[in-house]
């Protein structure tokens, strides 16, 4: 943020970095009241007998 306020970006990018945070926070609250999705959630039993 110093570097930011000694040399100020374009109002462009300061949406983009704006828009990013909002998204993070989104997906944080959503995860926060609704769960992480089974589907997303990796099984760790497909591989169970498999040794490299």
């Amino acid at each position: 943020m110093a570097r930011w306020a000694q040399n100020p970006p374009s109002p462009a990018k300061v949406k983009f970095v704006l828009g990013i945070v909002v998204l993070c926070l989104a997906l944080a609250a959503y995860e926060h009241f609704y769960g992480w999705p089974d589907a997303l959630t990796p099984n760790r039993d497909v591989h169970r007998g498999y040794k490299p």
